[in-house]
């Protein structure tokens, strides 16, 4: 694991007892309704999550699917497995970086997660790793905050993005947009509903 990556790591192994708390009024206000507009477009069995965190997709999951969920912090699966067996939720948990997926290539219908790239060191090592894994014809959805394309805004961003990056270990400032679309997909699309700085995301390989 690059040094950068394992900061990033040891950052969200702090906080993760205190996650769903630090974000329960932007999860009430928004998230929520994204997440479920997100799961909604989720088709195929086999799918693969990737920054599963403490879980707040598992009321999404679809009931026919198999699930499989990754993420590089221990401590945010430890708060994953128990909202697992608290929930009844059927779904394998596995403790791996985004950057370097240990899975066979062209192994999932459908590839998704939801603000992780904020978090990612190299972006593009970790989408071009989605990429791989995703079956051909498949999809990869992702609900990500990006830097705004208003240019006050996105000077703000770049201004105070040190800081997050700090304290919570997630850049403000990424343009995954243009990140995904240099990954080899047939065809990226954003979401027409989606705002400034949150997108929704589909790539189809």
């Amino acid at each position: 694991m690059k040094p950068d990556s394992a900061a990033i790591k040891k950052r969200y192994d702090r906080i993760a007892p205190y996650f769903e708390g630090l974000e329960a009024v932007m999860e009430g206000l928004f998230f929520k309704n994204w997440r479920k507009k997100l799961w909604a477009k989720v088709d195929g069995y086999h799918i693969l999550e990737v920054g599963v965190g403490t879980g707040k997709n598992f009321d999404y999951y679809p009931a026919d699917a198999r699930i499989t969920a990754i993420d590089f912090s221990q401590e945010m699966l430890k708060q994953a497995t128990h909202k697992k067996d608290r929930k009844n939720i059927s779904v394998e948990l596995d403790l791996m970086d985004v950057q370097s997926l240990s899975f066979a290539d062209n192994s999932f219908d459908t590839v998704i997660g939801s603000f992780v790239f904020c978090s990612v060191p190299l972006p593009l090592k970790g989408l071009k790793e989605l990429y791989r894994v995703c079956k051909p014809g498949g999809q990869v959805l992702l609900l990500e905050h990006v830097v705004s394309s208003k240019p006050l805004i996105a000077r703000v961003m770049n201004f105070i993005n040190p800081l997050i990056v700090a304290l919570v270990g997630a850049n403000i400032n990424r343009n995954t947009v243009k990140n995904i679309k240099a990954c080899g997909f047939a065809s990226v699309r954003v979401d027409e509903h989606s705002g400034d700085i949150i997108k929704l995301i589909e790539a189809r390989k």
